[in-house]
């Protein structure tokens, strides 16, 4: 209880501000999804749980099944990309990770928007890059890079892969590389070295670029918006919709509260890792 009445004091600001930032607005969202549509917009007296039907048509399910798939795939493609370059920053010498790093973070210094936009010029119809598509017959004269999931994942990955790589090369820095050279003495094979004791050997680092991915590109919405257009349409966009061109709040709630929770299940998962490697 002394102990308690120590750390009191350090944690109720974090937690006031989680409490008033987070959950109060959570539980907000949960509270009018359970509340009639006004026919004149906004949010009506009664309540209900038919806002929740919207789950049951099959355009709905169609778009959560494609962020779904969207999603998983743009957290393995930057997974895949990643841990090779974390094993190599963790590997080079020391006096290059610096700067190495600074070449990862240097993106982040553009604003969001403005490199989601440049990657639309990239691949518009009449950008450079589809013109020499075409020139060596690669792209038809009628398709496009634009406005579909192929562009959606494309932009996603460019944008999330450096929260894949520093959470790996956090773990591969503090990985034993002698091990692996014990394991080739073992009779292992590089591919058996790398998977059975490398991939182990950074799992928390995995886990976290897992959910560090996977987690917002549920909700994505601007990349989608920009790139994606009618077939690289996600949940994010529909709820933003339902909120703003339809003004049908209790619709959008209900759709925010199903994707809330899960974003909660891959935080449920990191958090039973982190639990279970820490008791081991």
């Amino acid at each position: 209880m002394k102990k308690f009445r120590q750390e009191l004091p350090a944690t109720l600001p974090s937690f006031g501000w989680l409490a008033f930032f987070v959950l109060a607005p959570t539980l907000l969202v949960l509270a009018i999804a359970f509340r009639e549509t006004d026919p004149a917009g906004g949010i009506g007296a009664g309540w209900t749980i038919r806002q929740f039907g919207v789950f049951g048509r099959k355009s709905i399910l169609v778009l959560l099944w494609r962020t779904i798939w969207i999603s998983g795939l743009t957290t393995a493609i930057c997974l895949s990309l990643a841990l090779p370059v974390a094993w190599f920053l963790a590997k080079v010498r020391k006096e290059w990770r610096p700067r190495l790093l600074l070449l990862i973070i240097v993106p982040f210094w553009t604003n969001f928007l403005i490199r989601v936009f440049a990657w639309n010029q990239i691949l518009h119809s009449e950008g450079g890059l589809a013109r020499f598509l075409r020139s060596i017959h690669l792209l038809g004269e009628n398709d496009s890079l634009l406005f579909n999931s192929g562009a959606v994942v494309l932009v996603s990955v460019y944008t999330y892969l450096p929260f894949a790589i520093l959470p790996l090369y956090a773990a591969a820095g503090k990985f034993d590389f002698s091990l692996l050279d014990a394991a080739r003495d073992l009779g292992a094979t590089a591919f058996r070295s790398f998977w059975s004791v490398f991939l182990p050997g950074i799992r928390k680092g995995i886990t976290t670029a897992l959910v560090i991915v996977f987690v917002p590109m549920l909700g994505s919405y601007v990349v989608p918006d920009l790139v994606g257009g009618t077939d690289g349409q996600m949940i994010g966009n529909k709820i933003a919709q339902r909120n703003f061109a339809d003004r049908n709040l209790p619709a959008a709630s209900a759709m925010s509260a199903i994707l809330t929770l899960a974003v909660l299940a891959p935080l449920l998962f990191r958090r039973r890792e982190s639990n279970t490697g820490s008791s081991s």
